[in-house]
């Protein structure tokens, strides 16, 4: 996308999360500020956004429009502003991402690791999580009991879940082991994969979603609880087949 130009600093810093305008400006007099390796004297001087790089208190930062991040979710984190029982998905990150209005693009449940994207820009949430989209998300799911292939045909063929007109159907599902098999989804629905194997005949023991699209989670190289910036192409890779 591309950024807007010539912006005074105190509007910059503020737009990337950095506190009030006024916060900002007392930034820059406080000596806070540098850009180029020099200090940022004059909160209302304009600069170019686009590329700009600056350092807050020593911490170097890049201005982004909007924010497009993809993460390793790990276990126990509740993808919300305001959790429940466990830490927010949001104290991965650097404040200033929560200041900017960050949020997940849909949910894992506090006990399902894997892919999970998050960002700022509401249009890009609204039509990721939009069920017109048919985006296949791919699943590798534990399971309490064995993989047969009655289960397999059952995820296939489609099951039947409370509160669901029809049955819901796996794109495509296949054992990896005795206990582990991936399955592709497009739906959506609330504890979809957990649901279906329960209706299915088994249980789910752990879940991790590894892909999204064709963006998959082992070819970002993200440990459990890191997170990295989506460029275009990657983006890219979450359009629909």
């Amino acid at each position: 996308m591309t950024a807007r130009a010539s912006v005074p600093l105190d509007k910059i810093l503020q737009s990337q999360g950095f506190g009030s305008r006024k916060g900002c400006r007392a930034l820059v007099e406080g000596g806070y500020v540098e850009i180029g390796g020099s200090a940022a004297t004059d909160y209302s001087l304009p600069y170019e956004t686009g590329g700009l790089a600056f350092s807050v208190n020593g911490e170097p930062w890049q201005y982004r429009e909007k924010l497009y991040l993809a993460l390793n979710k790990p276990v126990g984190i509740e993808c919300s502003r305001k959790p429940s029982h466990h830490p927010s998905v949001l104290t991965l990150f650097p404040g200033q991402f929560a200041e900017r209005g960050l949020q997940p693009v849909g949910r894992l449940d506090h006990d399902t690791t894997g892919l999970l994207l998050l960002s700022d820009d509401g249009a890009f949430i609204h039509a990721q999580s939009s069920p017109k989209r048919h985006v296949p998300k791919l699943y590798r799911a534990t399971t309490a009991r064995p993989v047969t292939p009655s289960l397999i045909e059952s995820l296939l063929s489609g099951v039947m879940l409370v509160d669901e007109p029809e049955p819901l159907r796996a794109v495509s599902c296949e054992a990896l082991d005795e206990f582990m098999l991936e399955i592709v989804l497009e739906q959506g629905k609330y504890h979809q994969v957990k649901r279906m194997l329960a209706a299915a005949g088994n249980h789910c023991a752990a879940l991790s979603r590894v892909a999204i699209g064709r963006l998959r989670l082992e070819d970002l190289g993200l440990a459990p609880g890191a997170w990295t910036y989506l460029d275009e192409g990657r983006l890219s890779m979450l359009a629909p087949a």
